[in-house]
């Protein structure tokens, strides 16, 4: 599903705010490859100091919510919302943004979405692809029998499966292309659209194909959306600056220990969908520590 922006009112429900000092390094047994994909607004260009280094920006968190996934997985399920953001607060300092104290001097409000992705089953284990196997198990005796002068087999069963398939092929390609929406596999326009299905037959077919297997997958993601805090504040209207999808395979995989690998390109343009192997590693959280936010002015 695509993420829907942050209404207005979600800033009077901000509780917290979460300072962290997150000792991030590459996940520990992870497998796949991390996919990240990041928008910039043209409205949101970061100063660099004279040591190239960018300016220091001051944002709060907002909790998006949680995604859960279509089975029990301890990796992500006892995690909250501090947990996630007290991980996603050392690559974000990394990258000089720094959680603040003080509204006034707040620059962004990042949302925070997080969860695990719920994929198509299998043709082969779809109901359409299960009842025409039965159902042409039961036309092969028929057919023998109308060689040896039988009657003709009614077909409607098989009939009925195939339309059930063409059902389920049309489910699949929405699904997928509403997850490539939401982790960010839709910058190449390749997934669940006209144009991809019509590359099936040309050189891209590996290329898409190596998408389409990647979120036909279960896979953790986060995304987080930033927007321009002062104006939601004062003006109660949302401007979004920017965004960044980041996700890693669910198999094999542990959403808490991958998450730090999978952190990056904030505030920066990826210029589309960046796929890379999960580096090897391992990560050490230290303790959040929340700081209350303070009210917003009427």
């Amino acid at each position: 599903m695509k993420i829907p922006p942050a209404p207005p009112w979600l800033l009077a429900s901000l509780a917290f705010l979460l300072a962290s000092g997150v000792a991030a390094r590459a996940a520990e047994g992870n497998e796949g490859v991390t996919a990240v994909a990041s928008r910039v607004s043209r409205d949101y260009v970061r100063v660099r100091l004279a040591d190239g280094s960018f300016q220091r920006e001051e944002y709060a968190f907002g909790d998006g919510g949680h995604y859960a996934g279509p089975f029990p997985d301890d990796t992500i399920d006892k995690l909250n919302f501090p947990d996630v953001a007290a991980t996603i607060a050392g690559p974000l300092e990394g990258q000089h943004y720094f959680p603040s104290r003080d509204p006034n001097k707040t620059k962004l409000l990042i949302m925070v979405y997080w969860g695990t992705t719920t994929v198509a089953l299998s043709p082969s284990a779809s109901a359409g692809y299960q009842l025409y196997q039965s159902a042409a198990a039961t036309a092969a005796p028929a057919v023998a029998n109308t060689k040896a002068g039988g009657s003709i087999s009614d077909t409607s069963a098989q009939d009925e499966a195939l339309a059930m398939i063409d059902m389920d092929n049309r489910m699949r390609d929405h699904l997928d292309y509403t997850n490539a929406q939401m982790l960010g596999y839709d910058s190449e326009n390749l997934i669940g659209t006209e144009y991809g299905a019509a590359i099936k037959y040309t050189a891209l077919r590996y290329h898409r194909e190596d998408l389409v297997s990647e979120i036909e997958q279960n896979r953790y993601f986060v995304v987080l959306m930033a927007y321009d805090f002062q104006l939601m504040w004062k003006q109660k209207k949302h401007k979004l600056l920017w965004e960044t999808r980041f996700s890693v395979r669910q198999a094999s995989n542990d959403f808490g220990k991958d998450l730090p690998a999978m952190a990056q390109y904030f505030g920066q343009d990826s210029n589309g969908l960046v796929r890379k192997p999960v580096p090897l590693g391992h990560v050490e959280v230290e303790q959040p520590t929340l700081i209350e936010l303070v009210s917003p002015v009427k």
